[in-house]
């Protein structure tokens, strides 16, 4: 029995197309669910500016004792009793690069869950695309987009899905270059050394990293009973049990150890762990995004959770 969620060769030509035109599909209703989350989750927010070195002029405030004086901005200061410096905003050469697993496993949806877990993961990513495209950040998707710099890039990337061909496992990142931070958003249902094998060469290369890690509820609370039959998406392979409930302990045992495995890994290698189940809302997961990587600590029960 093939463990869940293996990476397997690239299925038959027939197989790929149908899978491409259900994904084609799926993506402009993904693509308007995004925008409705992007703009609820930003309202009041004022993206990822800060202060630092640039020409745009960000805010003035109060000079603090040991500045430069050159620094004051004398026409503001005389308006009134205070001192003023006039701050510019910060500005680097930084790409961030968006993937969401597409595989045959993500497209799972129990009773219990609100969409399928491909659905879910293809909203999280056009909506921080879309978030990021108005902070004026570089996006690129590796292996299917180029990256850009423009407001219509959660557009672009969307349309770039739908064409992009079937694909199994963690994306290429060879063309990565420079100064870069990824948000990796799927199941992660292999085995956690497995996972860390592909990552910790990103680490290493000085990528900043967050994982997304998307859950059907019945995947954790496993509520199968009697005779049930298990298939494996990605390798059709089956499993038949005559009583499922005798199998809950050891599957909630491995499942879990499995994500704690991998957080940990994450973890010490400076990267950011994110859990999210399909029948929370999707703005939570993406509030804990953004703040990471605003550089500010995220919470809460969707944030870096076991």
């Amino acid at each position: 029995m093939a463990s869940i969620g293996q990476i397997v060769e690239q299925t038959s030509g027939s197989d790929v197309l149908a899978r491409a035109r259900q994904r084609a599909a799926l993506v402009p209703d993904c693509m308007v669910e995004a925008r409705r989350i992007a703009n609820t989750v930003t309202a009041g927010w004022h993206g990822r500016r800060k202060r630092g070195i640039g020409e745009n002029f960000w805010q003035f405030r109060p000079y603090a004792d040991g500045e430069s004086l050159s620094r004051i901005d004398w026409r503001r200061s005389a308006r009134d009793d205070h001192t003023y410096v006039r701050d510019r905003e910060w500005e680097a050469a930084h790409t961030i690069w968006l993937w969401a697993d597409l595989s045959p496993s993500m497209m799972y949806k129990s009773t219990l869950g609100t969409v399928s877990k491909e659905s879910r993961a293809l909203v999280l990513l056009l909506a921080l695309a879309e978030i990021l495209a108005r902070s004026g950040e570089r996006i690129g998707c590796p292996g299917i987009m180029e990256p850009v710099s423009a407001r219509n890039a959660a557009e672009r990337l969307a349309n770039a899905i739908m064409h992009a061909p079937a694909t199994t496992g963690l994306p290429d990142t060879s063309m990565i270059r420079g100064a870069s931070d990824i948000v990796l958003i799927g199941d992660f249902l292999d085995d956690a050394t497995t996972i860390m094998e592909r990552l910790s060469p990103l680490a290493r290369r000085g990528l900043g990293g967050h994982v997304v890690e998307i859950a059907d509820p019945a995947e954790e609370v496993f509520p199968y009973s009697g005779r049930t039959e298990f298939s494996d998406p990605e390798t059709g392979e089956k499993l038949t049990s005559g009583r499922a409930e005798t199998i809950r302990e050891d599957y909630a045992r491995a499942y879990f150890a499995r994500r704690e495995a991998l957080s940990s890994s994450l973890r010490r290698l400076g990267w950011n762990f994110i859990f999210h189940r399909t029948d929370h809302l999707a703005s939570e997961a993406l509030v804990a995004m953004h703040m990471y990587l605003s550089g500010s600590p995220a919470g809460g029960r969707n944030g870096d959770r076991p």
